[in-house]
């Protein structure tokens, strides 16, 4: 693998477990659901690879050239928008995870692309709850 490509799978991994997380929390301290929270933090400790130190080497935040926030990012309504924006971010995330690591390994690709997927149906569960709640 090339630098370039493990920037791509570093910053990937890091918004796809970033997004999960910001997911789980709010299941597990908002909605004191510990059952929905713990496949959250499963999916979450699945998302690994292998390289980590050639990937963490790979990091280059000051030169990212979209490092600053933009607008729609910086708005959120309530706390469905906030899930909804972070389910978003951790698909987006595992499927480009999916896709490079197709790659290198399959069966990395495999697992993020199961990630995805049960993102996909989380997804699903969770917003029902928390648009239910408003």
């Amino acid at each position: 693998m090339n630098n370039n490509t493990y920037r791509i799978i570093d910053a990937n991994l890091n918004r796809l477990r970033e997004g999960i997380r910001v997911v789980e929390d709010v299941f597990r301290y908002i909605y004191n659901d510990k059952e929905l929270s713990t496949k959250l933090k499963n999916l979450r400790h699945l998302s690994r690879v292998e390289n980590f130190y050639e990937i963490l080497a790979s990091r280059d935040v000051q030169n990212d050239v979209l490092r600053q926030s933009i607008k729609s990012e910086q708005n959120r309504d309530d706390l469905n928008s906030i899930l909804i924006a972070n389910f978003k971010r951790a698909q987006e995330s595992a499927r480009v995870l999916e896709e490079l690591l197709k790659l290198y390994s399959i069966k990395d690709s495999e697992n993020f692309k199961y990630i995805r997927y049960e993102l996909y149906n989380l997804e699903i569960v969770l917003t029902k709850i928390t648009s239910n709640s408003k």
